[in-house]
């Protein structure tokens, strides 16, 4: 449960924000932003004023809000009538996270609340998010534990012929087992995933996810994630998944394969490796996130991988990394373009892959905390590809 003083902590660093911006007050409708701020992901909004208490209006449970969070003033969700009087006159210019809040709802608080000017606190907010205290960062290392834990059984039960279903199903069997919440959530549009994926073979290949590996899916109507497909001898298994803890998400990937994996495939998992370690030694307060990028794409131009690393030739995703939180897609991102420094305390899934159409995909992932003296490792299981003996 979120204490008061953490509470309070992350509060007054977005009041310093507000006030450093010129912004009057924030106004927070995304459930998991609320969260963070108040401990409780009841149906609410959030008003956090430039100076002064914030306030907490929860539609429902009421009763569950004031059980779970460290607030001292949570009340009832105003009527739109009544809604403008709990609010000075005075404070006008309102952040709001227009990345994620709809129109509609931006249209409703711009008609309750007339004479404000709404911006967007978006950039603000994910900034500083991002940056996870000591706190926070216990709770991930408790996540990391609950994936490993679970990565560490699938040697247990991958064998020859079994469907990269039910790969995947006895994976999500012992996360949830463990206490995996089952939502990860993400913030950017367009984007869903259902917790994992175990992909193997030409099914791994492609699809609509932002990322490196989507996997055939189920139907059209849910095209990522494990297929029907048979895994077979000589196939890259690639399994990647999410943990999920006190709302707290992790990510990890690991190889594997029934007999023996083509020399092109080994190669490039090498390469990956390669890569991740010199991603993580360059995690450093003050680098550079687009700089870590190239340096990674580099090397895999370097090894002959360049076509194919993190992605589909043609259909690349520009990253090698990305934050994690409460979120999945959280900053910073390790992506062409994307020139903000790092700072110490940001949490990234470094997933260095290569895709081979037609063959399978092929990697690793790790989620590390930047540090002074580089990336600290959350999950800590060997990286090295498993391989399972042929049935006889």
């Amino acid at each position: 449960m979120l204490t008061q003083t953490e509470s309070g902590h992350r509060i007054t660093r977005l009041q310093e924000k507000l006030m450093a911006s010129g912004m009057d007050a924030a106004l927070l409708l995304m459930p998991i932003d609320i969260y963070y701020f108040t401990g409780t992901r009841q149906n609410s909004a959030l008003w956090i004023p430039a100076e002064g208490d914030a306030v907490l209006l929860v539609r429902k449970s009421l009763t569950r809000a004031r059980e779970e969070s460290p607030l001292d003033d949570i009340r009832p969700f105003p009527s739109s009538k009544d809604f403008p009087s709990l609010f000075p006159a005075e404070l006008t210019t309102i952040g709001m996270t227009f990345d994620a809040v709809p129109i509609q709802q931006q249209l409703y608080y711009t008609k309750v609340l007339p004479g404000r000017n709404f911006v967007d606190l978006s950039l603000i907010l994910r900034e500083l998010r991002s940056v996870k205290s000591p706190y926070e960062l216990d709770l991930l290392r408790q996540s990391a534990e609950l994936l490993v834990s679970a990565f560490a059984e699938i040697p247990l039960f991958l064998a020859e012929g079994m469907r990269e279903l039910d790969l995947a199903a006895e994976m999500e069997f012992r996360l949830r087992k463990s206490g995996h919440e089952g939502l990860v959530r993400m913030r950017a549009f367009n984007q869903e995933l259902f917790g994992g994926m175990a992909v193997s073979g030409g099914a791994a290949t492609y699809g609509f996810f932002d990322g490196a590996v989507s996997g055939r899916g189920l139907s059209d109507a849910s095209p990522q994630g494990a297929s029907w497909d048979p895994i077979r001898p000589g196939e890259p298994v690639l399994v990647d998944f999410a943990g999920v803890l006190n709302g707290y998400i992790t990510d990890m990937t690991r190889m594997y394969v029934i007999g023996e994996l083509e020399p092109e495939l080994q190669r490039a998992f090498e390469v990956s490796l390669d890569i991740q370690g010199a991603v993580s030694r360059a995690m450093v307060p003050g680098a550079i996130c687009d700089e870590i990028y190239r340096m990674a794409a580099g090397m895999a131009e370097r090894a002959g991988f360049g076509a194919n690393f993190m992605g589909m030739p043609g259909e690349q995703s520009r990253f090698v990394g990305h934050g994690v939180g409460l979120e999945l897609d959280e900053f910073p991102v390790l992506a062409q373009g994307f020139s903000m420094p790092l700072v110490a305390g940001q949490v990234i899934a470094v997933e260095p892959k290569f895709v081979f159409p037609g063959k399978g995909a092929i990697g690793i992932e790790n989620t590390f905390v930047v540090t002074e003296f580089g990336g600290e490792r959350l999950t800590r299981l060997p990286d090295e590809i498993v391989t399972i003996p042929r049935k006889s």
